[in-house]
């Protein structure tokens, strides 16, 4: 096992999918959340093409999936000033298990040596068409 450099920092992250349709099983992902607690580092961020989840599912509700993403998005930016405890818990909401049209994978860990570079990376890994 490689020892990581004393600098690296522990953070966590899930992948926000789309499920249109609870019942196939099918999903795209479209975004991710990463918490990284000794930064006091809680973001996330999103994207997808519309055309590609309409193909999943053409009855898809557009409005409030933007909705469900803006909701994400507002918990993230409430938990910017927050201490790591607060982030944390702010985090595991987001996280929860679900049975609705917008889920997250489990979450995984990483470390990085530069934290506010962890989302990119990510976003290209899980969620870009390569």
């Amino acid at each position: 096992m490689t020892a990581l450099p004393e600098s690296s920092l522990r953070y966590d992250y899930a992948i926000v999918r789309v499920v249109p349709r609870v019942e196939r099983g099918e999903f795209m992902n479209v975004g991710v959340i990463v918490l990284c607690g000794p930064a006091n580092f809680l973001a996330c961020s999103f994207e997808y093409n519309r055309d590609r989840l309409r193909a999943l599912d053409p009855q898809l509700d557009m409005d409030m999936l933007d909705n469900s993403l803006n909701a994400f998005r507002s918990a993230c930016v409430k938990g910017d000033n927050s201490n790591s405890r607060s982030l944390r818990n702010v985090f595991d909401f987001l996280v929860a298990t679900r049975s609705a049209v917008l889920q997250v994978s489990p979450v995984h860990s990483g470390f990085s040596r530069q934290i506010d570079t962890v989302v990119e990376s990510l976003m290209a890994r899980f969620v870009r068409l390569p």
